[in-house]
C-alpha cells in the first residue's frame, strides 16, 4: 500500500497544486501591475474562487488575454466599457471590458490593452452597465503577437473578462468611431 501511494503521491502534489484559485501566474516576473481592483471599486466587489473561470481567462505569452488575473463578483451595478468591432455585431458582447473609458489614439489604446489590428479595427464603443452579482475576472494584460512584425508587450492595465456579456451587462448606449485628424508638431 505504501508503495502504491508514493507511486501516486506526485500525480496527487501536481493535481492539488494545479488548482490554485488566486492570482496566477503568482511568481511570474513577466506579469506588470497586480490584479487588484482599482481603489475606488473595491467596495463594489468581492472576492471569489473559480479556478475554471480563472483559466479561461488567462493566456501564454503572445496569445493576449490575462499575464494574472482574480475573480470578482460585483455587488452592485458597475459600469464598464468596451471597444468592439462594428462589422460584426456579435462583438459588442465580446468578453473584454474596461472600467475606464476608452480614450486617446487608438494605436496608444491597441498597445496599452495589447489589442491586435486583425481582431478589432475598435470602430465601435460602449457603455453599459455590469450587473450585479456578475462573475468576472480582472487582471493585466498578456502580451499578444499580431504579426511577425508586431508584438505587443505585456501590460499593466486592467482589463476585465466577462464570459457571458451578453447576459451580464445591461443599459448600454453605443459609440461611432470617428476619424479625428490632429497635427503632427515635430
Amino acid at each position: 500500500m505504501k508503495k502504491i501511494l508514493l507511486l501516486f503521491l506526485p500525480v496527487i502534489l501536481f493535481s492539488c497544486s494545479s488548482l490554485r484559485t488566486d492570482v496566477f501566474p503568482i511568481t511570474d516576473p513577466t506579469c506588470k501591475g497586480s490584479a487588484d481592483l482599482p481603489q475606488h471599486l473595491i467596495s463594489q466587489f468581492e472576492p471569489a474562487e473559480d479556478a475554471k473561470l480563472l483559466q479561461e481567462a488567462l493566456a501564454e505569452p503572445d496569445k493576449g488575454g490575462l499575464c494574472q488575473g482574480k475573480v470578482y463578483i460585483s455587488k452592485t451595478d458597475v459600469p464598464v466599457y468596451r471597444s468592439w468591432n462594428s462589422t460584426n455585431p456579435f462583438s459588442k458582447s465580446g468578453k473584454w471590458w474596461s472600467f475606464d473609458t476608452p480614450a486617446g489614439k487608438v494605436a496608444s489604446y491597441r498597445e496599452e490593452f495589447a489589442i491586435c489590428y486583425q481582431w478589432s479595427p475598435l470602430d465601435k464603443m460602449s457603455s453599459c452597465t455590469l450587473k450585479k452579482g456578475t462573475r468576472i475576472v480582472v487582471g493585466t494584460g498578456q502580451s499578444a503577437r499580431c504579426s511577425e512584425y508586431l508584438t505587443y508587450p505585456v501590460s499593466d492595465r486592467k482589463q476585465i473578462y466577462i464570459p457571458d456579456a451578453s447576459l451580464s451587462v445591461t443599459d448600454c448606449t453605443d459609440y461611432d468611431g470617428l476619424l479625428n485628424w490632429s497635427l503632427v508638431m515635430e
